[in-house]
């Protein structure tokens, strides 16, 4: 289907933060396949997972143990507010999941009423029916039919625009602690702790979409680490697979207390190839001096774009964002500078509110980093140069 703006690229191979075309072409890659590739292009402990798995087992179904899942499900509750997660193949999915718990989870209280979800603008959940309506965002949600129902739009940073809408219907608060193709918003820490607070006062589940910020993007393992707020239902996906396929849906026991037998399931979720890929790159995002490595290197990058910021005032308008997930709002338009950044042979991602994204793999070197600032003050200069063209 006609549903892709695709760039006119194609890349054979990739390693560590490059990408090569069939022609030999080399990229700098700042996008890491939309947060994705958190460790880079063919990291050799992934490749060796997908191979060592490969030759023993793909697929059973959920009807049987699978020993893999329960030890990614291990690493992954170990390392968070969590105490159980549901195995999805993507971060959609893992959305769908945490909806439904959330409202299984009042249903099994005997508050069935309570089904709304109240999200965000410039909020993004996925592709599903139920996550463009969590979003509500206009240009996902047109031509697919009315909103179902159960599912509140508030404004980004209102708290107390916020508290007028939890009410006796409330089932959940979904929210992106740092927002992603929405233009790199980030709530602050104060923000997050009060919308924790209100969940508490109210009885209403806090459910975070950590699919794009999480898994040591922001230079924590999960972004709700900065503000001490977990919540009660979080979506993981992208760099769960370093580009394998996988997502997952956490939970505290007493949130997933109605997700009983029967009431969720999966053919492909958790399968053994995904599960060993996802235990090799969480044992990897979780090793302390990734995390140092990211914060040191995203400090380093917000500098250095500051400083953009500052010799191309006609350019650039704001930096924004936390850790590896940075956001360059615009004052050109940002696809155009986009191809500019491309002609340089470096690849960054587009985003909400006129905003460019940079989302690189968590082992940029200093170096690479340097270099992909290089690379954009040569996108700066064009951009510049033609918006001093009189139309």
């Amino acid at each position: 289907m006609g549903v892709y703006a695709r760039a006119p690229l194609a890349f054979e191979r990739g390693e560590g933060v490059r990408l090569f075309t069939a022609e030999g072409e080399e990229y700098l890659d700042c996008m890491a396949g939309i947060a994705v590739t958190a460790l880079g292009h063919g990291h050799p402990k992934l490749v060796a997972a997908v191979k060592d798995q490969a030759e023993k087992l793909w697929h059973t179904s959920n009807i049987f143990r699978i020993p893999q899942q329960e030890e990614l499900a291990k690493l992954l509750t170990d390392n968070t507010f969590a105490d159980v997660c549901f195995f999805t193949n993507s971060g959609a999915e893992a959305i769908e999941c945490a909806i439904k718990t959330a409202r299984k989870y009042h249903w099994s209280k005997g508050n069935a009423e309570r089904i709304d979800i109240i999200g965000f603008d410039g909020s993004f959940h996925g592709r599903t029916i139920a996550a463009i309506f969590a979003a509500n965002n206009p240009s996902y949600v047109e031509g697919f039919g009315p909103p179902p129902p159960g599912f509140v739009g508030a404004k980004f940073g209102d708290i107390e625009g916020l508290k007028t809408l939890v009410g006796p219907t409330t089932a959940a608060i979904l929210l992106e602690p740092v927002q992603g193709e929405g233009g790199a918003r980030s709530w602050t820490e104060q923000q997050l702790r009060e919308i924790r607070q209100l969940c508490d006062e109210t009885g209403t589940l806090l459910i975070y979409d950590e699919i794009q910020c999480g898994l040591g993007r922001t230079g924590r393992l999960f972004a709700y680490e900065w503000a001490d707020a977990p919540p009660d239902i979080m979506a993981v996906a992208k760099a769960l697979g370093g580009g394998f396929p996988v997502g997952a849906c956490l939970a505290t026991a007493e949130a997933a207390s109605g997700m009983t037998p029967g009431s969720h399931g999966s053919t492909y979720g958790g399968n053994p190839l995904a599960m060993a890929v996802g235990v090799a790159s969480v044992e990897e995002l979780v090793k302390p001096e990734l995390l140092a490595h990211v914060r040191e290197v995203a400090g380093y990058l917000n500098q250095q774009l500051t400083g953009l910021k500052e010799r191309f005032p006609d350019v650039v308008e704001d930096i924004r964002g936390k850790g590896l997930l940075i956001g360059v709002k615009l004052k050109t338009p940002n696809r155009e500078f986009m191809q500019h950044a491309r002609d340089q042979h470096l690849l960054i991602a587009g985003g909400g509110d006129n905003c460019v994204r940079l989302l690189p793999p968590l082992v940029l070197t200093q170096e690479e980093a340097r270099e992909a600032i290089e690379k954009l003050e040569r996108a700066c200069e064009v951009a510049q140069s033609r918006a001093a063209v009189p139309a």
